[in-house]
């Protein structure tokens, strides 16, 4: 483990996002340690900060181009952590967006119980201090919002559930978590686990076909959690009930979804998505993996393509 990266130390010494200041030595490896340092765009504005919401301190930080025509927040998956999506900051950069992202709550470098939560709407608290932060910034209209995952859930929430902000442009939903693979007997599992024990192991598997990447979590990254804690699983039950039964939204989100995606059940998710939204665009991948943003380059390329030419 790098010795450096220590978030508790890190998240000291950071200053308020809105509040611009200079980098530390610490923070300064974080970012090159994880290529969130982009030496390649020459001209942009580094932010990496703090904001509370919800009893939790959230890092948050942002690319700022000298021009940006619009602005790209990105929610992590499960498990993931800003440091884990380069690419879709390179991606949103080569755009013309300033970027803004953040860890979640027991993620990363943000406080929390590690990969843990009380409930789904803290989710949605953390969503609206960064929709906060990004106006206190001044950061260009329209925002697209991006998630993966369970970041990607974030979205659709805020998106049926959520009054949703003026300043809101396309949302992107990479791999979008509705169900779990094998909900049926993971829900039985957590029923049964969650009187005896407060977490088990996490299982990795092999959500990418990138084979440098699952090395690199695996044995490389020390913001990885090694747990999968039942009060998760019981916030995403209770989320997945609220959210199935909630009421149709016109709204048209981006959809990317591989085919050889074995963490969400995307055969069940897809149609319940369909049946949610005015007419949402999907792009699926036969040979990706769950992992959207680390998946191989040519996978990459297709879906940035496609997203590309509908956010000009």
């Amino acid at each position: 483990m790098p010795s450096r990266i220590d978030p508790d130390a890190l998240r000291a010494q950071l200053s308020p996002l809105r509040h611009a200041a200079e980098l530390t030595a610490d923070a300064r490896f974080y970012q090159a340690y994880y290529g969130l340092d982009l030496p390649h765009h020459g001209g942009i504005q580094r932010r990496l900060g703090r904001f509370q919401v919800h009893g939790y301190e959230v890092v948050a930080q942002a690319w700022c181009p000298e021009q940006p025509v619009a602005t790209l927040l990105v929610l992590h998956g499960y498990y993931d952590h800003m440091g884990l999506y380069r690419h879709v900051v390179d991606w949103g950069l080569r755009m013309g967006f300033a970027v803004l992202a953040c860890d979640l709550p027991g993620h990363g470098l943000s406080s929390g119980p590690r990969a843990s939560i009380n409930e789904f709407d803290e989710y949605q608290a953390v969503l609206q201090g960064l929709l906060q932060e990004a106006a206190a910034m001044n950061l260009p209209h329209p925002w697209h919002l991006l998630g993966q995952s369970t970041g990607a859930a974030i979205v659709l929430d805020y998106l049926l559930c959520q009054p949703v902000h003026p300043a809101l442009g396309q949302s992107i939903l990479l791999a979008p978590l509705v169900r779990p693979r094998a909900w049926g007997w993971s829900r039985f599992s957590y029923e049964v686990m969650r009187r005896f024990v407060q977490q088990i192991p996490r299982r990795f598997s092999e959500n990418s076909g990138d084979p440098a990447f699952l090395q690199f979590i695996q044995s490389h990254d020390p913001l990885q959690p090694d747990i999968l804690p039942t009060a998760w699983v019981g916030a995403l039950s209770r989320w997945i009930q609220r959210i199935e039964g909630a009421p149709a939204s016109l709204y048209s989100p981006l959809i990317v979804q591989g085919e050889a995606d074995m963490t969400v059940d995307w055969q069940h998710n897809l149609p319940v998505l369909q049946d949610k939204f005015a007419a949402p665009e999907i792009l699926r991948l036969p040979a990706a993996r769950h992992h959207l943003v680390n998946e191989q380059e040519a996978l990459r390329r297709e879906y940035f393509d496609f997203l590309s030419e509908r956010l000009k």
